[in-house]
C-alpha cells in the first residue's frame, strides 16, 4: 500500500478545500491550546460538528483556562453547551477535570497519554487528539472514521479502533501522525461514509480495496 501517495493526495485535497471541512474541524485546527482542545473534544463526543461548534463558542465565552472554569457553576455551563449529547454529564466532567488540572497539575494539562487518560471520561482517542492538536506532538487519534477508512483501504485489518491505533503505530510513518486524523475524518464525514460511500468522488479511490 502506497501510504505516502495516499497521504499526499489527502493533504492536497484538504488544503485546496476539495474535502469540505466542517467549521468544527477548522476550529480545532486553530485552537493550539491543550486545555481548550481537551474540553472541546469532550463536548464533541457523540455530538455532530454543527452543534459542537456552537456549544464550544458559548462555553469559551464563560472560561478559557482551568482556573476560570472552576468558577463557573455547573448549571451555567449546562445552559451554555446545550444541546450537545449528555450535556449535563459533560458540564460536570469539564468542571471537575478543570479543578483537577488546577490543583494536581498546577493549571497545566499533562502531555502524556497515560496521565491524560487518568481523567474521568478521557479515553485514548481524546488523549491522542490533545497531544496532536494541543501540543503538536506525534500521536495517532483513531475514531470511527479513521478505523473504517484504514480498513477499507486495506492498510490495516482490525476489528476495533483501539486495535487500529496500535496497528498504525507500528506501520504508519511518524511524520504523518499529527494530521492523519484530520484528513481521514474529513474524508469520512463527506465521502467515505459508513453507508453508501461516494467512491466516485473519493480522491484516493484508486488506492482503495473497498470497491475492488
Amino acid at each position: 500500500m502506497d501510504i505516502d501517495n495516499i497521504y499526499s493526495v489527502l493533504q492536497k485535497a484538504f488544503d485546496e478545500n476539495k474535502l469540505i471541512h466542517s467549521e468544527f474541524v477548522d476550529f480545532m485546527e486553530n485552537v493550539k491550546n491543550p486545555y481548550l482542545v481537551l474540553i472541546c473534544c469532550i463536548l464533541s463526543l457523540r455530538t455532530n460538528d454543527k452543534i459542537t461548534i456552537g456549544a464550544a463558542k458559548r462555553m469559551l465565552e464563560l472560561a478559557k483556562t482551568p482556573l476560570e472554569m472552576t468558577k463557573v457553576s455547573c448549571e451555567k455551563l449546562q445552559k451554555a453547551i446545550y444541546p450537545v449529547g449528555f450535556y449535563q454529564n459533560k458540564a460536570s466532567q469539564i468542571i471537575e477535570l478543570s479543578k483537577e488540572i488546577t490543583e494536581k497539575y498546577k493549571g497545566e494539562v499533562p502531555d502524556e497519554i497515560d496521565e491524560l487518560t487518568k481523567f474521568k471520561g478521557v479515553g485514548r482517542k481524546t488523549a491522542n487528539l490533545v497531544l496532536t492538536k494541543g501540543f503538536n506532538k506525534p500521536a495517532i487519534c483513531v475514531d470511527v472514521h479513521v478505523h473504517r477508512i484504514c480498513n477499507r483501504l486495506g492498510y490495516v485489518k482490525t476489528n476495533k479502533p483501539d486495535d487500529t491505533e496500535m496497528a498504525l503505530r507500528k506501520k504508519l510513518p511518524k511524520k504523518y501522525w499529527i494530521n492523519f486524523n484530520t484528513y481521514l475524518v474529513t474524508l469520512g464525514q463527506n465521502i467515505c461514509k459508513p453507508q453508501n460511500p461516494k467512491c466516485n468522488l473519493c480522491p484516493v479511490a484508486n488506492f482503495c480495496r473497498y470497491q475492488k
